[in-house]
């Protein structure tokens, strides 16, 4: 596999990889990752039947948006009843992950604006989401990972979890172990 691609899923993909986050959403250029659908479906291959997904969710402009996700973690995460009705206010179907997937798919394709619901397919708490939304990015009590509209101290906490697993992960990858590796045994 290709050794930039093990290091951008390392650093940008740490805490999806490792469990504690739903999904990562990230920008591959294809002329940076000529052969990422080859490598994107080995690592699909190795690593779905312990519950690890790579997903492009949209192709525009010689780049991906690749969805890096946790199936079982983001099924639950997105059958709490409160992203559940957000997400349909939203327009979002009610078929499931798959169902999901597809219309968010489908929305990070659409010309205009980013589909700024991400923020809950990506975990982001929905008082972050909404306090976005309703805010247009402005007001926020912090940024780190995301905007914090909510709990400041909740997502201070978290984000220095995500940086521990993300420096934890890359030094991994730098010493010459592979995402297949280091998350086929998990």
């Amino acid at each position: 596999m290709n050794g930039s691609l093990e290091h951008t899923l390392a650093f940008h993909c740490a805490p999806a990889l490792a469990g504690i986050k739903p999904s990562n959403l990230i920008c591959c250029d294809l002329a940076r990752y000529p052969s990422l659908d080859r490598e994107l479906r080995a690592l699909n291959r190795q690593l779905n039947p312990r519950g690890l997904y790579f997903r492009p969710v949209c192709r525009c402009s010689g780049r991906v948006l690749l969805l890096v996700y946790r199936r079982a973690l983001l099924e639950r995460h997105l059958a709490q009843p409160d992203a559940r009705a957000f997400l349909k206010r939203a327009g979002y179907p009610s078929g499931g992950l798959e169902a999901t997937l597809i219309h968010f798919g489908a929305r990070l394709s659409q010309a205009g604006s980013f589909p700024h619901e991400a923020g809950v397919i990506l975990g982001y708490p929905l008082a972050d989401v909404e306090g976005f939304l309703r805010d247009g990015g402005k007001n926020y009590k912090f940024s780190g990972y995301w905007k914090v509209y909510g709990n400041e101290e909740e997502a201070r906490a978290l984000f220095v979890r995500f940086n521990r697993c993300r420096e934890a992960l890359c030094r991994r990858v730098a010493a010459g172990k592979s995402i297949v590796q280091l998350f086929s045994a998990a």
